[in-house]
């Protein structure tokens, strides 16, 4: 588990965001850039788990690809150890060995071609890490719970169950000795039941290892199982952030209240339907961004707390890097009184690792 200071600041950052803004396009006469992440302040501790969460075109995966430095930003920071990304070759080439990506797919991630045995070991003979290659590729398969390991040398993907193809991919970035894995989506294209193992893994790689874990994912049950901390991404921007139990037992943030009341095993809550589709990220509402969707704006909230007209043309500031739990959002304090029913307790029946 992280260290952390009685205010809830970082004592061991491994990789951090600061102010960061990353865009696309807007070179074409009267196209506006996307700014897929505009202004985001995030840090992963050492031995934590970090869910950043948020709905398709919210920027999370641009957000952790340039965290890993496939994309750069045009303004602010990434920060490993508290020094800025080197972008040069050398550079990439040694965050990426202390840095490892776990994708979503896990049958996409691995050649049909190669056996268990070549897919794990490539890591090693890229980064020409020195020892064994049969030792390490076995090590790193038995802790991602594949035993006996030299069981598994020989197969090829379509031998494996999906769960275990998932541990393949994840023995593959273990076997770097990476102090952080970035993992996106990494339980969506597998069966409930074997959800859980895949979760409980990752917890366990924590605390027996000290591994650092950011978890991109639209699944708030996925969080409440296994975060430490949550970020809340909107339209480019952390909206909300604390520790998990905190943001999903009393959110501060309408939008985080209505994703969490839509989930089916949570109990208490009365669902909130969120109208329209997410904002072009092209073209940013004035204000606070969510506001053309909030339904504490469409239901009156906002208006018998005075702050209607604030919360349609006032920018909110970033939120900080590290403290408390804290949303952006000018009805912080008036959630619990209209937006998603009772948000006392922890949701219910959630998948449970």
């Amino acid at each position: 588990m992280s260290e952390r200071g009685d205010a809830g600041v970082s004592l061991h950052p491994v990789i951090e965001a600061r102010n960061l803004r990353v865009g696309f396009g807007g070179r074409g006469k009267g196209v506006p850039p996307v700014r897929a992440v505009d202004g985001v302040e995030l840090s992963v501790d050492r031995g934590q788990i970090v869910a950043l969460a948020g709905e398709s075109g919210s920027g999370k995966t641009t957000l952790a690809r340039t965290l890993l430095g496939l994309q750069r930003p045009y303004e602010g920071q990434v920060l490993h150890h508290g020094k800025p990304l080197d972008y040069s070759g050398r550079g990439l080439k040694a965050l990426r060995r202390k840095v490892q990506l776990v994708l979503q797919d896990p049958t996409g991630a691995l050649n049909p071609r190669r056996t268990v045995y070549e897919a794990v070991a490539e890591g090693l003979r890229i980064h020409k890490v020195p020892g064994d290659e049969r030792e390490l590729v076995a090590k790193a398969l038995s802790q991602a719970g594949l035993r006996p390991a030299e069981r598994f040398f020989g197969r090829y993907p379509h031998e494996l169950s999906g769960g275990q193809r998932q541990r393949v991919v994840i023995a593959g970035a273990l076997v770097l000795e990476p102090e952080l894995i970035i993992a996106d989506e990494p339980v969506a294209s597998l069966d409930a039941s074997v959800r859980g193992e895949i979760l409980a893994l990752l917890l366990s790689l924590r605390d027996e290892l000290g591994l650092s874990v950011l978890v991109v994912t639209h699944d708030l049950g996925l969080a409440w199982n296994i975060a430490d901390r949550l970020a809340v991404m909107y339209l480019g921007r952390i909206v909300e952030v604390g520790r998990t139990e905190q943001v999903l037992a009393a959110p501060k943030h309408p939008y985080t209240a209505a994703l969490l009341s839509v989930l089916p095993e949570a109990t208490g809550r009365t669902p909130v339907i969120l109208s329209g589709e997410s904002p072009d990220p092209s073209r940013i509402p004035a204000g606070c961004r969510f506001h053309p969707r909030c339904p504490a704006l469409a239901g009156g909230l906002a208006a018998r707390a005075g702050i209607a007209a604030r919360c349609v043309g006032e920018s909110l500031p970033v939120l900080p890097l590290h403290g408390p739990h804290a949303a952006a959002c000018l009805l912080s304090g008036h959630i619990g009184d209209g937006i998603a029913g009772a948000a006392g307790g922890s949701p219910t029946g959630l998948l449970s690792v």
